[in-house]
Formats: C-alpha cells, structure tokens, sequence
C-alpha cells in the first residue's frame, strides 16, 4: 500500500524540470494571494482514499483533546479500511469515534456538515437523515453535531478539513462518507469499491497533511466554522503530543504552507476570493507547465487567464486532466455543457498547440472520476483543495486550498521545486498506468511534459483525449448560467428567482406558449 507522496532525502532523484531565477516575488500574499501563511514542521501530498482514509485513523487514534471534521457531507458508515483491517477500532466512522470516546475521556469530537438542501427552511435541522437535536441528545455528550446553515441561499460550505489537537490538520478535496475509497490503482472493476451506498466506479482524490503552524491556521478556519453554525467558541487546544499518523512519511519537512479560501458575502463580513487570486496569479506566472487536475472547468475568468497564456509564442504548455462527464444529468446540463464551450474557446486560443485536456480510463473503457482539485505551476507551486474551477468555488460557496511555494530566496527551494514536481510527474504517471520514475525517465529524453504524456498514452489504463463531442455544449439553458453556477452572492432574490424559472421552466417548454409566457413575466 502506497503510504501518499514522499520520498527520504537519501532517495531523492533528479527531477526534471525548471529552475526559477533569482528576483522571482512570492504568489503567497497575505491578505491577497491567501489568508495567511505558517510553516508546516511536516507536510505530505496523500493520493487517493484508500491512503488518506487509513492515515486519518491512524492520526484519529492519537487524539487526545478534540478532533474537529468539517465536510460538505458526512457520513457515519464511512469505512476506514478496505479488504482487510489493520488498525484498532472499529472500521466504520461512527463506531470508531463512539469507540475512542470511551478510551479518551478528555477528547471531544466535533463534526460539522453543509446544509445540502439549500433553503433557509431546512437550515439546521438534519444530519443525513435523523435530526441533529435527537444525535446530541442520545450519543455521548462529548460528540457534538452541527449542520452549517450561515450561508447565502443557494450556497454550501464544501470546505473538507479534518483536524486533531490543533496540531494535526488534513485539507482537500475527500469528504468522510460513501463512495469515497479507492486505491491508486483504480481497477475497472473491484469488489471493495461498494458498501452501504451501493458499488460505484474508480475515483480519483487528492489530499495534504501538515502539522506544526500550518496546523494551526487550519484549526481556526475549522474553528471559526463551527462558531458561525453553532455560536459556540471553541478555545484553542494549548499543547498536545504530536498526532501525526505512523506510517505517512512527509515529502517535506520546514515547509511554508498557505492557506487561502472562498467566502462568500454575509452580513457582517465581505465576500473573500483568496483562491480566485491566487490561481489567477499562479497561471500568470507559469513559465513551462500548467497541471492542473479538476472535478469541473467552468469559469470564464480562469479559461480567459489559461487562454492569454495559450496565445504567447513561448507560453506554458497546459495539461488538463478533468472527468469524461459528470455524475449527474444536472451537472451535466449545467457544469459539462460550460466546460465544453470553455474548452472551445481554449482550443482557439492555441495557436501554438501548447494544450491537452484528457480524461483518465482504468481499462475496458471504464472512466476514472476525478474528483481531485489540485493546481500545479512549474516546480514553483502546488495548491491541494476543495475548490473547483466554477463560478461557486471562486466565490459563492465556501472553499479552503493550501498551497507551497518554491522560492529562490529560500534555503528549501531545491528540495521545495522537487516535492512539487514529484506530486506532479506521480499524478500524471498514475493516470497513465506507469511509475513516477518510467515518466520521470522519459521526460528527460523527451524535455516536454506535454510530448512525455503523448509518448507513454497507451490503449489500456491511460489518458484519452476529451473531445468535441462528447458533450452537446450548445443545447443546454444551464450552460455557464449564473444561477446554476453563480459567482457571488446574488444582489436580488426575486430577479435570482425569476431566472431559475426562466432556465429551469421554460427550457423543455420554449417552444411553447406557456414558455413564451414566461419569458415576458421575466421581462416585466
């Protein structure tokens, strides 16, 4: 079983890739670029469920004073382990934080899930099916539940953070329920790939893991979370042992971490597009290779950042890595189809055939789900999160990404620019069925990722190209449609609604006099 990322500084390699020069500012700025920034004593990249699943028990099994989980969703029948159980406890989420609550009688757990159900109406009232007053009234009096209903309408909290004794922190994009696990070798077909929710296909994550500082700034986002749901301020844990767990072995150690977020605007506090800057920033400054690996590509404000830099004569090569399609038909409307006109206009843009944009398969023609949101620039930066590359995560929903940085100027930058370019050949390579090193080999002789991904595509396990077809862009009302996917908080609500009743309504009804009917309500 891979343990994440890493690798020791004895058996570190010569990475391909570029060498910033000196003079380079920091795409990590406070208050602009991020919230803020903290030094992680360790920090590993951890890819894909069946590895961040097991590692966050073994960090769960260290608790001793708190362990806050704070997801878009929350499941207790999430399992562990797969195929075999290999640490103490219960191997279900439920049972296992029941089960270290009798042995921990000075910890308190903490778990926070978004209101799904998107309505002021539902705020507050259920926890998946049963309702949170009747969880805190009969489990144990040190499990605290709370569903996070301080957002705008039609919002979600989709932050995933994890943290145990403030000394701990777990930030990306794998929330803890159903459907979740899976190993990095992704099968076509594997029998553990199934549960309480029923079998589901290969599906790609991607997480981080830091202690120390960096920890700690993850601790008060998840902290101030739970105050805005709850009113209840939870103090800061004083000192703790360490909880990092055994077994996960850190790329890096004295690392500078950031951390930047999405917020939308509430009463009291203005909307924050941390992440949006940042993003924007790091594909202005890309010099050779833009990576990025994403659940969605909806934004017109990044695809307009990636297509001026597709435009240059010497600009980055771009490699996208996005599912073939979405789970549902309504994403698919509405996510896909904008995808689809993006990528379009992306492809335009390449004058210099600089772009890829692939979809991952298992074999037998069997999609790999990509459900990771990572942003990878040169060896000069690596950003791991919750937030997608749609108009929500850049500024309606709530979103929480860390990144690290190599800079010149500082004593790690070497083994800084190594660990980023080693997350991402290890990204790339599991895509294409081969090892980090093979595709670390081959881009020495080839000196192009892009021409290194296009050698090692085979007609098994590998990347395929996504291709103009595949998605019906111009059919769909919901195509980068603003209440779908909206990029802040609405100024009106009755004009907002009026819009979801023309998109909504009058889509399969156009042609119809009732349709035409609504459209002139609308005009009104």
């Amino acid at each position: 079983m891979r343990t994440g990322v890493h690798r020791e500084s004895q058996n570190r390699r010569k990475s391909v890739g570029p060498v910033e020069p000196a003079g380079e500012k920091s795409l990590l700025v406070p208050g602009d670029t991020c919230w803020r920034t903290a030094e992680a004593d360790r920090f590993a990249a951890i890819i894909d469920g069946a590895d961040y699943l097991r590692h966050l028990k073994a960090a769960m099994l260290r608790a001793r004073h708190r362990i806050v989980v704070v997801g878009w969703d929350l499941d207790y029948r999430t399992a562990f382990e797969r195929g075999g159980k290999t640490l103490d406890g219960p191997n279900h989420l439920g049972p296992f934080l029941h089960w270290l609550l009798e042995r921990r009688r000075g910890l308190n757990v903490y778990l926070l899930k978004s209101n799904l159900r998107l309505l002021p109406a539902f705020d507050g009232f259920w926890f998946g099916v049963t309702p949170v007053s009747v969880l805190n009234q009969f489990t144990s009096a040190r499990m605290h539940f709370a569903v996070d209903g301080a957002h705008p309408t039609g919002a979600v909290h989709h932050q995933k953070i994890v943290v145990i004794d403030d000394a701990v922190a777990f930030c990306g994009g794998l929330d803890l329920t159903l459907g979740r696990w899976d190993t990095s070798e992704h099968l076509p077909a594997d029998r553990r790939r199934t549960g309480f929710g029923g079998a589901y296909g290969p599906r790609h994550e991607v997480m981080a893991a830091m202690d120390g500082a960096a920890a700690a700034v993850l601790a008060e986002q998840a902290r101030d979370r739970w105050e805005a749901a709850t009113g209840q301020a939870l103090p800061p844990v004083k000192s703790s042992p360490p909880a990092w767990p055994d077994g996960l072995i850190p790329g890096l150690r004295k690392v500078e971490v950031g951390v930047a977020r999405t917020l939308p605007r509430l009463q009291g506090r203005s909307e924050v597009r941390e992440v949006e800057a940042l993003d924007l920033a790091a594909i202005a400054a890309a010099r050779d290779v833009i990576y990025l690996e994403n659940q969605y590509f909806a934004s017109r404000r990044i695809a307009g950042a990636i297509a001026a830099r597709l435009r240059e004569p010497d600009g980055p090569e771009v490699v996208m890595v996005l599912p073939r399609s979405s789970e549902s038909r309504l994403e698919q409307e509405s996510m896909d189809s904008a995808r689809q006109r993006l990528l379009r206009m992306l492809k335009e843009a390449d004058e210099h055939a600089r772009l890829v944009v692939y979809w991952p398969v298992a074999g037998r023609g069997v999609s790999v789900y990509i459900h990771s949101k990572v942003l990878v620039i040169d060896g000069r930066l690596l950003r791991i999160g919750s937030s997608n590359f749609n108009n929500r995560s850049l500024g309606f929903d709530s979103e929480c990404d860390i990144a690290i940085e190599s800079l010149p100027t500082r004593d790690d930058s070497a083994a800084v620019q190594e660990e980023i370019l080693h997350v991402r050949n290890t990204l790339v390579a599991e895509h294409l069925g081969v090892s980090a090193d093979t595709f670390r080999d081959e881009m020495a002789g080839h000196g192009s990722f892009l021409a290194t991904v296009e050698a090692l595509r085979g007609t098994g396990r590998s990347l395929r190209a996504l291709t103009d077809t595949m998605v019906a862009a111009d059919a769909s009302p919901f195509a980068e449609n603003d209440l779908m996917d909206p990029a802040r908080v609405p100024q009106s609500l009755p004009e907002s609604a009026l819009r979801l009743i023309e998109s909504v309504v009058t889509w399969p009804l156009r042609h119809t006099v009732l349709g035409g009917w609504l459209r002139k309500l609308r005009g009104l």
